[in-house]
């Protein structure tokens, strides 16, 4: 009977169930919205706001920003100082969650930092980086700084791979306009070792040498303790062998006459034959032909894939009137071993790949540049080579391959480049004009995606038909500007991580439209098709309304007489350094040799920069920043170490060619 009576007591009391533990919100808030929504619903003491405002966090990491937004606006007024902070820490995440960036960091700007507990403070440095949305500057720099203390292990080394992301990405107006205050030791030694950077990272040696030298200098730094894994690469760097280089290239069928070029500009770089320094750039003597880029496939439609006749030109316009020059590159550093390298040449049209690669390594070649068709470009990733190459195309989605680098003059390589131009000279509302079909989309697909990651926002396309359609377009009212928007222009919406918490990213808000009128026009077109174009865009639009004109390399042609340059008054275009007069030697001496067919004229040039980049070929493997000064660009590497191109741009002014202000 006893026993049985205190069972019922034990079961008829309540106050000994178990209790929930109390909310904590100055620490983690792991479990899911619904959990701590429940524990809100149930209590009924002074947890109750504790509770609300951990399930909107937890509704936040989940992207329930509705429901998080729902909850922050029913939160009671009479909250407790802790919680007040906790509140404003919410309105800010939910902020940027949503994209309302200046909000955040108005809200932000109010928060007492110094009040914040260690979770807290995390979370507040990580939504003032979310809210710089990755653009390099002071504010963005120092969140990273204050927030390096308080991680550890792989957060913590990313938080200085990232600060020093952040550091490479200042311009020089930022550097000198930079100002620090004289507490900032630790910002004063990252500034410093980027000055170290920036003056010997053309030369392995003693950008290592200074390294070493900025860590004995400022000891306690936390990247001296800890150096970012871009810069440990560099300490770590070793120069790739090219005594023994095996070129592959197409020597039979359609693409042969391609592969000549190349090959006799690699050849010509190698033994010295050409003039190959990089000297003041002047205006071009004269106007190219059509270009190419490395041909994907041989075929005679020239917008599937670039491939154009070698007939040359029989007219040559007169030399242009000089301009202003543009600053000149530095010099390419050679090694000195690339003198003596030996070259051998494998054809890629009698074997399969795997074989030639086998041969060659057999061979002891200890490089490999090319093969040149994109096919067999292709198949690179599949093979087992352990050799270093320097494939001359790039597959549409390039791997990351510790030991494959991708070099090719493709036009989605130029619209990057005219992406970044245009947007540079203040224009905001671009319409591009693209040949209709797979090679107008590719090119646009390039240009919005550069533009997007540059802040822009929806890109317009009009295709482009034949010469004969252009005509008819005359007669009926020429151009009209507008589009419609290019098909995935924006990358995939980005999620804000804030205090090691992904945060899904909303629907994007990027309209369907410009919502202004067009201010820049890029063109993509033959020279025939733009002597139609233009004066249709200058007929149809208003002297107080015409559009910035630019053109892809396409259109610049050798045989293009005064009347045509008067024509084409104000429009911009880009063109390879050696077309565009950075060596009128040299330029001199390679249209010569190719009877003024200037699209083989670029890929002779294409086969000098193939060369030197072979003997910069682990530089540009494993140094960021790194750059070689290209007759066909300022050359750089980006991610999978693809090489890309930065171009000069030209300009039609008063019936002469300058360069473009």
């Amino acid at each position: 009977m006893p026993v049985v009576v205190a069972a019922l007591l034990l079961a008829g009391c309540p106050s000994q169930a178990p209790q929930t533990p109390p909310a904590n919100i100055q620490d983690e808030a792991s479990a899911s919205s619904d959990y701590y929504l429940q524990q809100w619903q149930q209590s009924s003491d002074d947890n109750k706001a504790d509770w609300q405002l951990l399930a909107i966090r937890a509704l936040l990491r989940e992207g329930k920003l509705p429901q998080a937004n729902q909850q922050l606006g029913t939160l009671p007024q009479n909250l407790s100082s802790v919680q007040q902070l906790e509140r404003q820490l919410l309105t800010a995440e939910l902020q940027i969650a949503g994209k309302n960036v200046s909000a955040a960091r108005s809200t932000l700007s109010r928060i007492d930092n110094a009040s914040l507990s260690p979770n807290q403070r995390v979370r507040f440095y990580q939504a003032q980086i979310a809210a710089n949305q990755g653009k390099p500057s002071l504010p963005l720099i120092r969140a990273y700084i204050a927030q390096e203390p308080l991680l550890n292990d792989k957060a913590h080394q990313d938080n200085l791979d990232k600060t020093w992301q952040a550091l490479l990405g200042l311009t020089p107006q930022d550097m000198n306009s930079l100002v620090i205050n004289a507490d900032e030791n630790v910002l004063q030694g990252w500034l410093d070792l980027l000055r170290v950077y920036h003056e010997n990272r053309q030369d392995p040696d003693m950008l290592k040498a200074g390294i070493k030298d900025w860590q004995n200098r400022y000891p306690q730094n936390p990247a001296a303790k800890s150096l970012p894994t871009q810069l440990n690469q560099v300490l770590n760097f070793t120069q790739a062998s090219t005594a023994k280089i095996a070129l592959l290239l197409p020597l039979n069928g359609q693409a042969k006459v391609f592969a000549d070029a190349i090959a006799q500009g690699f050849d010509a770089a190698k033994n010295g034959t050409a003039v190959n320094a990089p000297v003041q750039p002047q205006p071009p003597v004269n106007n190219p032909e059509q270009p190419v880029t490395a041909p994907q496939a041989v075929s005679s439609d020239p917008n599937a894939n670039g491939a154009v006749s070698t007939s040359a030109p029989t007219e040559q316009p007169a030399p242009v009137t000089p301009a202003q020059p543009a600053e000149a590159a530095p010099a390419p550093i050679t090694p000195p071993q690339a003198a003596n390298a030996q070259v051998k040449v494998y054809d890629t049209s009698s074997q399969p790949l795997s074989a030639l690669l086998a041969q060659a390594q057999q061979d002891g070649a200890t490089l490999v540049v090319g093969p040149l068709l994109k096919n067999n470009v292709d198949q690179l990733s599949a093979t087992s080579t352990t050799l270093n190459v320097l494939a001359l195309n790039q597959p549409e989605t390039p791997k990351d391959n510790p030991n494959i680098c991708y070099f090719a003059l493709s036009p989605e390589d130029e619209a990057r480049d005219a992406a970044n131009h245009i947007w540079q000279q203040q224009k905001r509302q671009p319409l591009l004009l693209v040949p209709r079909g797979a090679f107008g989309d590719r090119v646009a697909k390039a240009f919005a995606a550069e533009w997007q990651k540059l802040g822009g926002q929806t890109v317009l396309q009009q295709g482009l038909g034949s010469t004969g359609e252009l005509r008819q377009m005359v007669n009926s009212g020429g151009i009209r500007m507008t589009g419609t928007p290019v098909a995935a222009s924006a990358p995939a919406p980005q999620s804000v991580t804030i205090a090691g918490l992904t945060i899904p990213a909303p629907p994007s808000d990027i309209p369907a439209a410009t919502g202004g009128s067009v201010d820049a026009v890029y063109i993509v077109a033959t020279q025939s098709q733009l002597t139609l174009i233009k004066p249709m865009i200058d007929m149809t639009t208003s002297s107080r309304s015409k559009p910035a004109m630019y053109a892809s390399s396409r259109s610049y042609q050798a045989g293009a007489g005064p009347d045509f340059r008067l024509e084409m008054e104000g429009l911009q275009f880009s063109d390879i350094p050696l077309l565009a007069g950075a060596n009128p030697q040299l330029m001199q001496q390679a249209s010569a040799r190719f009877h003024n067919d200037y699209s083989l004229v670029r890929l002779y040039a294409m086969g000098m920069d193939a060369w030197q980049l072979a003997n910069h070929f682990s530089e540009m493997r494993q140094l960021p920043g790194f750059q070689v000064s290209g007759t066909t660009g300022m050359l750089t590497s980006s991610a999978n170490c693809v090489i890309n191109r930065k171009l000069p741009w030209l300009q039609y002014r008063q019936g002469q060619v300058v360069p473009a202000s």
